[in-house]
């Protein structure tokens, strides 16, 4: 006869105990632990309900083929890898206020304008308020569901009663299983209404959307727990005072990691940017000393970038000031000793601001020699060569590396107008017979080389 046994959990990350303890020796978090009971039997093994699933081998499995459905935007097609594959469950997270409600809504109308059947499922607003923001954005005359609810129960139901191809939840912290007990965006909540969704998306082959929100740690809420559950995990990125998103894929089971979806906020909700580099170059001063475009790779899609860096002598004393905006600080700091090193820069008593003009996060080593580049042209006050493109990895000693896929960074740049490129010498092999025409090419092995070159 099975027995109940009474154990504790942890409402904040998850952590299980046998005693009621006041602090939670895992997450640090006061007051947290919570009492459960578990049916334990004495002895006897257990066994689910139904027939056992049958074993099958790989090759008599059988394929259906790749099948995306497509949202409607571009741009978040391509970061889904050409579309939402049915059965998945796709996270999408971000700051508050960012605008991940208006992309999913937009979304939502843009497949069910396409004929599919798709459930809008709301925690945290009215029905009328959502049809006050699709009448803002202008889509209302599509039929689109929409549910106001936060218990797990009766959306399963209402699912059940539907049949929907795409269910869209805003958001995955609102909704419950009373059973469990414990305050809706617990950790506990939270793990198995994931977990209950995961079992419908892929029993039923629905394309669950589901909206996450991010801590003041910069994470999803959850210590990272639902981006290991689901299949594909988004992030809606971008300054709120700003008009620029960008929506950036972290994980993706069916499709690349690195693509990236390019927005501008307006009153009309997000409209996508077909030419990022364009918008990212419209306010680039012209032969100003510090400034520097390198044409970067966000998975498929090459993109130019403008890298501005400020170096200026330091009279504050002490440790000097090192900000940097868009890039990785790591890595500034090694072309900062590289400088000093191998060219013989005094940086050490200046103060160096170093920053991704639009707020775009660069990861890539091919930004290393645009960015030395711009920190001597302003360490100098002289600008760069106009109408210059720069890329290339730096390394310890001062060499310069090669980078990958360089007749797309060519043709972007000669596309927006761009007549020079300084470049790695060691792409030489890679490019030969493929250099874009009208495009004047600078091949350099060391950083001296560039910067004699760069800047004149």
């Amino acid at each position: 006869m099975a027995r109940e046994k009474i154990h504790y959990v942890c409402q904040e990350c998850g952590y299980k105990a046998y005693k009621w303890m006041g602090y939670c020796p895992d997450c640090r978090g006061w007051n947290s632990m919570q009492e459960k009971t578990s049916a334990k039997s004495g002895g006897a093994s257990t066994r689910l309900p139904g027939e056992a699933v049958a074993i099958q081998s790989l090759d008599q499995i059988t394929s259906s083929g790749e099948q995306r459905m497509f949202t409607g935007l571009n741009e978040l097609d391509r970061v889904l890898g050409g579309g939402a594959v049915p059965g998945s469950v796709i996270l999408v997270g971000g700051d508050p206020g960012i605008g991940k409600s208006t992309l999913l809504l937009q979304a939502a109308v843009g497949m069910a304008a396409r004929g599919c059947r798709v459930l809008y499922v709301t925690g945290e607003e009215s029905l009328q308020q959502v049809k006050m923001r699709a009448e803002r954005l202008g889509n209302t005359r599509v039929p689109l569901d929409v549910l106001a609810e936060t218990d797990y129960d009766r959306i399963a139901e209402q699912l059940d009663h539907t049949n929907p191809a795409v269910v869209i939840l805003d958001s995955i912290q609102t909704v419950q299983k009373s059973e469990l007990g414990g305050v809706p965006g617990s950790v506990v909540q939270v793990r198995e209404v994931t977990a209950s969704l995961l079992q419908l998306a892929k029993g039923s082959q629905i394309v669950f959307f589901i909206v996450g929100h991010v801590t003041k740690e910069g994470t999803i809420a959850g210590p990272r727990l639902l981006e290991h559950m689901v299949d594909c995990v988004l992030y809606f990125e971008g300054d709120r005072y700003q008009s620029f998103r960008v929506l950036r894929g972290v994980k993706n089971r069916f499709g690349s990691t690195n693509e990236m979806g390019v927005f501008t906020m307006e009153s009309r909700g997000l409209v996508e940017v077909a030419n990022p580099s364009a918008y990212f170059l419209s306010q680039k001063p012209l032969d100003v000393p510090g400034s520097v475009v390198v044409p970067v790779l966000e998975g498929t899609r090459p993109l130019l970038v403008e890298v501005q860096c400020l170096a200026t002598p330091s009279y504050s004393g002490g440790n000097p000031r090192r900000t940097v905006t868009g890039l990785d600080f790591n890595r500034v700091a090694l072309i900062i000793a590289v400088l000093e090193k191998k060219i013989g820069l005094q940086l050490h008593n200046c103060d160096i601001f170093v920053n991704v003009v639009g707020g775009v996060r660069v990861m890539e080593p091919a930004v290393d020699l645009g960015v030395a580049i711009s920190m001597v042209s302003s360490f100098r006050d002289k600008p760069v060569l106009s109408e210059t493109l720069v890329f290339g990895e730096v390394g310890l000693t001062g060499e310069v590396r090669p980078v990958a896929k360089v007749e797309e960074r060519m043709r972007e740049g000669l596309k927006m107008g761009f007549m020079r490129c300084i470049l790695p010498g060691s792409n030489r092999g890679s490019n030969s017979g493929s250099v874009p025409k009208g495009l004047e090419l600078y091949e350099v092995s060391s950083l001296v080389q560039a910067l004699k070159i760069g800047i004149r």
